[in-house]
């Protein structure tokens, strides 16, 4: 066959082949790529926001768990993936913009690797103290643990966790003497704090106000712009006397790069009304979490700003996990 009768045939071949746009999205089940193992901050988020997605296509939204490697299985799997909107990643500030800086060799690339969807959720992190530490704001925090022999204990969810970052920049800007404790994640690092085993931790609000209400913890500040409604009574950092400590582990959605436009702006445009929905707002509320929404540009633009203020702390404390 001629090599002219040969193009002439594909060319119609493409014409005639289905495409899906953003208008017949999704014409089949979507799968949301998780990180990490059910029950977390990523899974709540892609399993509430997921559901409601399916409401609205009358398509099967399902959350896929692949646990392992810090993150690493999961968004290389998600990243790996056909980019045709049928497999997206729902993950944290800390695998966008901390984890991959942590190591001299990473197999992903966040900023270019993904095509940036919108942001989900917002769980503004906390300091917060043993209920019988000697001390209940951070000033008297930064006294009594310059005044400890090699520093004051303090507890983590683990090396190079958003909770590790957001202490080692307050003690490094405050020159504090605080010594890490690395635990393996937040359940241990949290029980460390309510036991009494370390002083001070700084963690998620919802997982810091759980043990304040239960008399196990006490509330030193909360790393947000304004007093979030979970605890009203707590001051801000900045209130405390430390402007420029607003820290949060926010979830965002994503797709593989390439993807096409519009079907990421079916998807952006879908799961921004989602979010104003009243139940999808009370179940991510009941789990300490308020609901964001944002532009794809805007998305991108946090990203950027977050990894380079992440990397930053990590240079300045010289951490690297490889």
């Amino acid at each position: 066959m001629r090599p002219t009768r040969l193009l002439l045939l594909a060319l119609v071949a493409a014409l005639a082949a289905p495409a899906v746009t953003g208008q017949d999205y999704p014409a089949r089940p979507v799968r949301i790529v998780v990180p990490y193992a059910p029950g977390g901050i990523n899974d709540l988020a892609a399993r509430i926001l997921g559901g409601k997605l399916a409401e609205f296509w009358n398509q099967s939204v399902l959350v896929e768990n692949r646990p392992g490697g810090n993150g690493v299985i999961g968004m290389d799997a998600a990243a790996k993936a056909r980019p045709d909107g049928y497999t997206l990643l729902m993950a944290a500030v800390g695998d966008y913009a901390i984890t991959p800086q942590l190591y001299s060799k990473f197999p992903l690339n966040p900023l270019t690797d993904f095509s940036p969807i919108l942001l989900v959720s917002d769980t503004a992190m906390m300091y917060a103290a043993h209920v019988n530490a000697p001390f209940s704001t951070l000033k008297e925090m930064i006294a009594y643990a310059n005044a400890q022999p090699g520093g004051m204990a303090y507890g983590s969810a683990g090396a190079g966790s958003l909770s590790h970052l957001t202490a080692e920049r307050f003690a490094f800007e405050t020159q504090t003497k605080l010594r890490h404790v690395p635990y393996k994640g937040g359940g241990p690092a949290i029980a460390a704090l309510a036991s009494g085993e370390v002083l001070f931790e700084s963690l998620a609000s919802s997982s810091a106000l759980s043990n304040i209400k239960g008399g196990r913890a006490k509330a030193i500040a909360v790393q947000a712009p304004q007093r979030i409604p979970l605890g009203p009574d707590v001051p801000t950092v900045a209130e405390a006397g430390f402007p420029g400590f607003e820290a949060s582990n926010w979830t965002a959605l994503m797709a593989p790069a390439g993807t096409p436009r519009d079907i990421i702006v079916k998807i952006n445009a879908d799961a921004n009304r989602a979010l104003k929905t009243a139940d999808v707002t009370e179940r991510l509320a009941k789990a300490g979490s308020d609901p964001l929404g944002s532009t794809p540009e805007e998305l991108g633009t946090k990203m950027r700003a977050e990894s380079e203020r992440y990397g930053k702390v990590i240079r300045d404390i010289k951490l690297k996990l490889d």
